[in-house]
């Protein structure tokens, strides 16, 4: 069984969180040279772990992209922004409940170096991302697979999450507005969330600056049901002004 060295494991890291990357960029930012990386490559191309294209090593899920993959793209630096200050927070050994998303997935990667970390999640791409590493212990929620994202939702999945009690809940929206507070586009993902923020110390939600002044289906909750909010802009004043109401820390970055 082929195991990559340690500059391998850099490449692919690169290569899941962006997708693709020029053997020029890999060599650069690695201080080695072009042909270094390509002999890096091979056995992973034979592999299977990458892809490589005329120049360029690309990721396996790009070539099969699906929706989900689609809006990782989406405010992608913003999102890897937000994520880095969440992983913040999140100590070697601690506890979390991490739901489906695609900022809460750039949060999975940031956390990628932490070790012994206990996970709950609903998403297979969270899980796939945390599981196998550095000790920690993954625990994915059980129900029907949504086809768009691999989240896992329904009664099945709220019953399993409401067994763990941990120390940092960090949850995705779908829209901020401030009469409402927090929303998502379908029930089963505000019960979900409403299940989560009950067993968690601290409830942070991490959003791109796009979901502020944004209205959706179903409301999760008010701000006074969280703790932190992580964003990429400062709010609007009326949400800001009810999120200093409900005594929510907001950091932008």
């Amino acid at each position: 069984m082929f195991h990559p060295n340690r500059r391998q494991s850099e490449i692919l890291k690169k290569i899941r969180l962006k997708g693709t990357c020029s053997i020029a960029e890999l060599a650069l930012e690695s201080g080695v040279s072009e042909e270094t990386i390509r002999r890096d490559v091979r056995p992973m191309a034979a592999e299977g772990m990458l892809l490589r294209t005329h120049g360029h090593v690309v990721s396996p899920e790009r070539i099969r992209e699906t929706p989900f993959q689609s809006r990782m793209q989406e405010q992608k630096e913003d999102k890897q922004r937000i994520a880095v200050e969440a992983a913040k927070s999140v100590k070697d050994g601690d506890s979390l409940i991490i739901d489906s998303g695609t900022t809460t997935s750039y949060v999975a990667r940031a956390l990628s170096e932490h070790s012994n970390l206990v996970v709950v999640t609903n998403s297979i791409d969270i899980a796939y991302s945390l599981s196998v590493r550095n000790g920690n212990r993954v625990y994915m929620v059980g129900g029907r697979l949504r086809n768009a994202d691999g989240a896992s939702l329904g009664p099945s999945a709220v019953d399993f999450v409401e067994q763990f009690t941990v120390q940092h809940a960090i949850l995705s929206i779908k829209a901020v507005n401030a009469p409402h507070g927090l929303m998502n586009a379908y029930l089963s993902e505000a019960e979900f969330s409403r299940a989560v923020m009950r067993q968690a110390e601290t409830v942070t939600v991490v959003a791109d600056h796009t979901k502020f002044g944004q209205k959706s289906f179903v409301s999760v909750g008010g701000f006074d049901a969280i703790q932190k909010f992580i964003s990429s802009a400062q709010p609007p004043p009326d949400i800001e002004e009810a999120m200093a109401l409900g005594k929510v820390e907001f950091y932008a970055v």
